[in-house]
């Protein structure tokens, strides 16, 4: 492998282990660095969406293999999240704007995970229209920014104790792998489905940190570690949006 081969597998194997350990998939961070390595804009998107597929698919396995999953809580918040992304692809607003609030969001997210580290001893099951508001919204909201939702369901699940962190962590997971999949195929009819000359390369490494994170974080990490795990992920997420 030459350098830059090197420091793509590099970079997104650190970012698949990290992300994968509370469910997500780390498509945001793999396009920043398809970006620093060259990668043509027609390649990046449709090249983190693979990478992203990859990873949420061993999170879903790893996850629900282990139990940590709801469907009370996935098929509404999915059934209005996938129409309302697509809508909110097609709305423009002021980027830096929507990103400094949505950053400042996430890093409130990020301190309530490392006050309340510890798991909540009861959960309460919310209304179904409850579930169908955040599912839109986050989707919504997700589509205008172009992140994955993960990111947002994960800590209003758990922070309005509406899930367990691992259980949270399963639903997300599954979440993102829909979310990604549509996006793809969105993508390959929008234009074509064109990939970076390193696909081969970051696919097996994201493939090995997704493997290492998702085992982890499904079923050898404590509550208590993947919630200051999720707040740092958070903090990486919040800042890329405040920053870029």
């Amino acid at each position: 492998m030459n350098g830059m081969e090197w420091f793509t597998g590099t970079a997104v194997l650190i970012i698949a282990l990290l992300y994968s350990i509370v469910g997500h998939a780390g498509a945001s961070g793999y396009i920043a660095v398809l970006a620093l390595a060259g990668t043509p804009a027609e390649e990046l998107r449709s090249s983190a969406l693979v990478l992203n597929i990859l990873v949420s698919l061993i999170t879903t396995v790893q996850f629900l293999r282990n139990g940590h999953w709801s469907a009370r809580l996935f098929f509404p918040c999915t059934m209005a999240s996938v129409p309302l992304a697509a809508l909110g692809g097609t709305i423009t607003l002021p980027a830096s704007v929507l990103h400094m609030i949505i950053g400042l969001v996430l890093m409130y997210a990020a301190a309530v995970m490392v006050v309340r580290a510890h798991e909540s001893e009861s959960f309460t099951v919310p209304p179904l229209p409850v579930l169908f508001l955040l599912g839109g919204t986050i989707g919504f909201v997700s589509g205008m920014i172009g992140v994955g939702g993960g990111i947002f369901l994960t800590p209003v699940l758990i922070a309005m104790r509406w899930a367990g962190t691992k259980t949270a962590a399963g639903v997300s997971s599954v979440f993102i792998l829909l979310n990604s999949l549509a996006g793809l195929a969105g993508a390959a009819y929008g234009g074509g489905i064109h990939l970076s000359a390193h696909m081969l390369i970051m696919a097996v490494a994201v493939a090995i940190g997704g493997g290492i994170g998702a085992t982890l974080g499904s079923g050898l990490l404590s509550v208590v570690s993947l919630k200051r795990t999720l707040a740092a992920v958070l903090i990486v997420a919040a800042g890329k949006l405040m920053l870029v």
